[in-house]
Order: C-alpha cells, then sequence, then structure tokens
C-alpha cells in the first residue's frame, strides 16, 4: 500500500474528504517528527512507539579500496511495534 492508497483508506473508514484525510496524515507525519526531533517518543497505546536511537561512532571498512574509516554517530529513527499490532499481524 503506498500513501495515497493510504490516504483514500483513511478517507473511506473516516467518512473524511480525500483532502482532508490528506492533511490530517500530513498533521500525524509532522507531528511526530517534531516530536522525535526535540527527544521525545511517541507511543501509540496498542499501536506502537516511534523514538530515536543513537549509533555511535564505529570503525568501517571502503568495500572498494578496503581501506579503514571512521563512520560517524548518528541519530535514527525507529518505530517498535506494540502488542496488539504484533498479534493483530500474525
Amino acid at each position: 500500500m503506498n500513501k495515497k492508497e493510504l490516504i483514500e483508506k483513511i478517507a473511506s473508514k473516516a467518512g473524511l474528504k480525500k483532502a482532508e484525510a490528506e492533511r490530517a496524515l500530513a498533521a500525524f507525519e509532522e507531528t511526530v517528527i517534531e516530536a522525535l526531533k526535540s527527544g521525545d517518543k511517541v507511543t501509540l497505546v496498542g499501536f506502537g512507539t516511534f523514538s530515536v536511537s543513537e549509533r555511535k561512532e564505529r570503525k568501517g571498512r571502503n568495500p572498494q579500496t578496503g581501506e579503514e574509516i571512521i563512520i560517524p554517530a548518528t541519530k535514527t529513527p525507529k518505530f517498535t511495534a506494540g502488542k496488539i499490532f504484533k498479534e493483530s499481524v500474525k
């Protein structure tokens, strides 16, 4: 399912126009991103948790030259599925 199909499903299930569903989805995405940027977690009980994971600086190798390189520390978004979500997919 792509974003367009998701918007159509949201619109039909919530009784919204497609434009309204698209704005609601965009607002959800923006809110989650803003919360993660500020260091917060977003927990939707039963569905899952959006959080930020920190990776430490580490050594790696350039596969073309074999040269050892330093991979810098980074922050990456992470999603952990909730219990109800996991069980419903089984």
